[in-house]
């Protein structure tokens, strides 16, 4: 079994930053892609960024290029959020999917578990 825990939410004004982490339990880590998706209130989830099983290749939604930094470190993946907007508000997931190709997964249905989640809130 799998477990994925998100921390690291909360409110931020505009131009801030916050740093998510997603903490994995379980099966070993690192042969697992990894991949942050967000869904605001009344909107379908969305991707991200997606970082490979070993590290080595990362994507981003283009509204988050250069913005946002996802990455690794073990039994963990961050998302380094600077420059928050009020449209980067949701509730946002860490997921995994199990692999041993540098696949990067943009879609929801590619990821195998799923986190909780953990509230962003930018305020205006």
């Amino acid at each position: 079994q799998v477990e994925l825990v998100e921390s690291g939410g909360g409110l931020v004004q505009t131009g801030g930053s916050l740093t998510l982490s997603c903490t994995k339990s379980g099966r070993t880590f690192s042969t697992y892609a990894m991949g942050w998706f967000r869904q605001a209130t009344g909107k379908e989830r969305e991707f991200v960024a997606t970082i490979s099983y070993n590290g080595g290749s990362t994507r981003y939604q283009d509204s988050v290029k250069d913005r946002f930094t996802i990455s690794r470190d073990n039994d963990k993946v961050y998302l380094q959020m600077n420059s928050l907007k009020p449209e980067d508000t949701a509730v946002y997931y860490c997921a995994a999917r199990p692999t041993t190709v540098r696949t990067l997964g943009v879609t929801a249905e590619w990821y195998t578990y799923w986190g909780q989640g953990t509230q962003v809130t930018v305020s205006s």
